[in-house]
């Protein structure tokens, strides 16, 4: 029986991915490498310095642990810059009233994120009275798929982890919900979440009730 409700940050509730990439573009752009929407998929739901040797990689190029921080923390910067103007209006559609509705039929809720600046979103969008339990960069060190970030989010919320399910729109973020032995809602493509238990485009119209029988439904067939 599904108790708690695991939520992703970055393209789950708000789409702040945009502003990672243009971020990421930037300090690429400063090192010489090409680096597109398309290797920016690659990054959704990795840590800030797994992110960085990854375009790294993709650029060809080594350097020092000092000359990493050096860029990974200029990075941040020029992302914190646009996060700290985010408003309200960037909260998906939707999304604050699917947490009022979970809320109150007595769902526990959390956030299971890698970014590191999950509390200032949290606090721009107006949501973080929404959430009892947040679990993000600063209190987890492996990234997904390993599976910690949940782990740690349903123990934050005192269940068990086959007591909750994950929202996720990363292929790594599903891994890392099966790995906890979580079912995971993928907020996005079966092009892009072929692993989800069940998608959802995203939370319009979408009832917490229905959904988990929608589910529960499918999950059974599975088992069949």
């Amino acid at each position: 029986m599904i108790k708690g409700l695991l939520f992703d940050l970055d393209g789950v509730l708000v789409d702040t991915a945009k502003y990672h990439y243009v971020a990421w573009k930037d300090i690429a752009e400063e090192l010489g490498i090409d680096f597109t929407k398309k290797d920016n998929e690659r990054l959704k739901g990795v840590s800030r310095m797994d992110s960085f040797n990854i375009i790294l990689e993709i650029g060809g190029k080594e350097m020092s642990e000092e000359e990493k921080i050096h860029y990974t923390t200029k990075k941040n910067d020029v992302y914190l810059s646009y996060i700290n103007k985010l408003e309200k209006e960037e909260l998906f559609p939707e999304v604050e009233e699917f947490l009022i509705d979970a809320r109150d039929k007595g769902y526990k809720i959390a956030l299971g994120s890698a970014s590191k600046n999950s509390s200032i979103i949290l606090e721009r969008l107006g949501i973080t009275k929404y959430f009892d339990a947040i679990v993000d960069g600063n209190s987890v060190s492996k990234t997904k798929p390993d599976p910690e970030v949940f782990i740690k989010g349903a123990e934050a919320l005192g269940l068990a982890n086959e007591e909750c399910v994950v929202f996720e729109d990363a292929f790594s973020g599903i891994e890392a919900a099966h790995n906890a032995g979580m079912l995971a809602i993928g907020v996005g493509t079966e092009e892009n979440l072929p692993e989800a238990d069940i998608l959802i485009d995203d939370f319009i119209g979408v009832c917490i009730t229905e959904l988990l029988k929608r589910l529960e439904d499918k999950t059974s067939k599975k088992l069949v």
